[in-house]
Order: C-alpha cells, then structure tokens, then sequence
C-alpha cells in the first residue's frame, strides 16, 4: 500500500471507492427494480467539497493497492471556529473499499492526512465519528476544548485533534466547509 496525494486522475476512482464504502445493502428493495440507488450521501458530499472554497487539494490522500488502484481515499477541508473564524479543518469523509477493510488502509490515511495538516501549520482537525476509532489518533471530544459542534446533538462523537500550532484560545462554534451544510 502506498499512501499519495489525489491526483485528477483519481477522481472516478475515489468516488467509487466513497460510494462502495458507504453503501447501503437494503435486502427489502424490491430485486426486479430497474432504478439504480442514489448514490451515498458521502459521495455526494465528497464531489460537493471538490468545487468548494473549503477545498484544500494538498490535504487529500489516497491509498493504492499492489497494482496502483485506488483503495481509500481521506480529506481534510477548511473549517472555521468562534466568531472570529479562527481556521481549523474538518476531516472527512474517511472511505476504504470494503475489501481492503480491516487491514490498515483508513490506520494509515488518518495518520497521513494528520501529519500533513500539522507540517502546514494547521491548528486543529475536528470530526464527526466513532470516539472508540478516533481516539486511537488523539480525538477527543471537542467539548473538552471548548469547540462545540454545528448540531449539540452529536455530542462527543464530535471530535477534536490539536496540532503543533493549536492555541487554547481557539473556542467556540465549529463550522464546516459549506457544503456540509447543503448535503
């Protein structure tokens, strides 16, 4: 596995991989139905980042396998705290293909993705996840930060990691890229 930098000829590739990660198996739909099922929201979510002001194409890791596919993929974008806007990232979507799941793949990513943002200065990455997968990283919840979350109810599945650069002073209202507020 190798871990890189998203290319333009990713793009299909990642998207795939966003859409199998997070599909859902509905064993009620009906089988003989020609309609094919909306796309994941993440996916969505993940073309949507691409033409936004919150996109930051240095912080956007794929992993590849053996013969150079594209087995996951990791972003960070540009997000915003308190009323002073203080920069800060938020990660994700997170997406390993669900055949290269539980070997590592999405271990590596975060720590590349997290490494990176912290060589270029970054204060803090926040997320919206699994406390029990992202604490292994140093999440924590963004509460104990004084970092509150778009919506209270995520409690502390909404996370926090700081970087070198973070200053305790940063608090307030965690505010996503736009288009988490569209998708």
């Amino acid at each position: 596995m190798l871990i890189r930098r998203e290319t333009r000829s990713d793009i299909d590739a990642t998207r795939a991989v966003t859409s199998a990660a997070f599909a859902k198996s509905d064993t009620t739909s009906d089988t003989l139905s020609s309609s094919s099922p909306p796309p994941p929201i993440e996916a969505t979510l993940l073309d949507e980042l691409r033409t936004s002001d919150g996109w930051l194409p240095a912080l956007s890791f794929v992993a590849t396998g053996d013969r150079g596919e594209v087995i996951g993929h990791v972003v960070c974008t540009r997000g915003h705290v308190g009323s002073d806007l203080a920069l800060g990232l938020g990660l994700g979507p997170l997406s390993v293909h669900p055949a290269h799941q539980g070997r590592g793949v999405g271990l590596a990513l975060v720590h590349a993705v997290l490494g990176a943002a912290d060589a270029f200065g970054e204060s803090l990455v926040a997320l919206l996840g699994s406390p029990a997968y992202y604490g292994r990283f140093g999440f924590r919840p963004a509460v104990d930060y004084g970092i509150t979350p778009p919506d209270p109810a995520w409690g502390e599945y909404f996370q926090v990691r700081t970087l070198t650069a973070y200053q305790p002073t940063i608090k307030g209202l965690f505010r996503y890229a736009e288009p988490f507020d569209r998708v």
